[in-house]
Formats: C-alpha cells, structure tokens, sequence
C-alpha cells in the first residue's frame, strides 16, 4: 500500500533566529504553479535579502536558492515538503541576514529546518483520491440512492431529469466506487447504470 500523501489543509508560518539571521517560513495549499507564484509574489513584499522557495505538486516540482549558494536553500525546502508526504503545497523562506556567515551545511539545515518546523506546525489533511462518474437510475429510486451516496462521499456535479430517469454526474472516493456500483444494481434491481464519465 502507498504511503497516504497529504496537503496543508490552512496557510501556516514560522520564524527562527540562527546566528542573528531571521528566518521566516511560509507555506500554503496551492492547486498550481500561478498558485505558487503569487504566493512567492506576496512572500516577496517584506524586506528580506533573499526568498528561497520549492513547491510540489503530483510528479512536478521546482526550487530556487533565490541569490544563497547552489542546492543550500531551494533543494532543502523541497526535501522537507517530500519529507512529510506533503503535495500540492508551496514553501517560501526567507531570510534577513544577521551578519554572520552560516555556511553551506548551516544554510541547508537552516532553510530545511525552519521549512520543516513550518510544515510541522501546519494542518495535514490527506488527499484523497477522486473519481467522476454518470449514474443513470429511474425517479422513484433517485431518493434511496442520492442519500446512500451521499454518505459514500459523493458529491454531486449535475443532474439532469429526462423522459427515463434521472442522469446525475458525481465525483466520490475511489475506494466507494465498487461500493456504489453495487449499491445502485440492488437498489435498482439491476436497471441503473454507474459509467466513467466520458473524458
């Protein structure tokens, strides 16, 4: 079985001082790379020297040491989302420097860390997979099945009422798809129907 994968359910922040360097991490749910983006844009209105940053999204990612020595900043962030089972999320740290020169190790484990720390603190919520389905049924059993469904997790895109029966479009659970398929056979005494929906 894979590993439950999981996003921030809320924005969340932390700050750390390392060696008179401030350090402030910033995290958030993102659905794609103008997600990203806008939040590195608003990370970007302080006046900190530097806004390193890394996002994951599926099998897409991308990081950036934003000016800090190659791999010490950008890739350290990455690995602490990763590090966590986290997808769909953006992490900007930056940072005011203090006068004193951490290093390459001392800057990977501080941009890591006060990323890490951030995501810890977070709200972790698993994303779920989710399929879209048409279920057609005739009216008097769109009752028993819609409040069945319902409590499958199904929620419910369209509906449309024709001369036959109903066709509703529904997104629902991967794991509940057999278990609506055979809710629909018997509550319908095999008249309705449970397709993919068309891509």
């Amino acid at each position: 079985m894979p590993a439950h994968t999981y996003t921030l359910g809320a924005p969340c922040s932390h700050q750390v001082e390392i060696k008179k360097s401030r350090f402030l991490a910033q995290a958030a749910p993102v659905h794609g790379e103008d997600d990203a983006m806008a939040l590195l844009a608003a990370a970007r209105a302080n006046d900190a020297g530097h806004h390193c940053w890394a996002w994951r999204l599926g099998q897409a990612c991308r990081f950036n040491d934003d000016g800090e020595p190659s791999s010490s900043a950008g890739k350290p962030i990455l690995a602490a989302i990763d590090g966590q089972e986290l997808d769909g999320v953006m992490v900007v740290v930056s940072r005011w420097f203090g006068g004193i020169k951490l290093g390459v190790g001392g800057l990977i484990r501080a941009y890591g860390g006060a990323a890490a720390q951030c995501l810890r603190e977070g709200q972790h919520i698993a994303v779920i997979p989710v399929t879209t389905l048409v279920l057609e049924c005739g009216y008097a059993d769109l009752p028993v099945i819609k409040a069945r469904a319902a409590a499958l997790q199904a929620n419910f895109i369209n509906e449309d009422f024709g001369t036959h029966g109903v066709r509703l479009e529904l997104s629902l659970p991967d794991e509940h798809v057999a278990t609506l398929r055979q809710l629909v056979a018997g509550a319908t005494r095999g008249q309705g129907r449970v397709k993919a929906m068309p891509g």
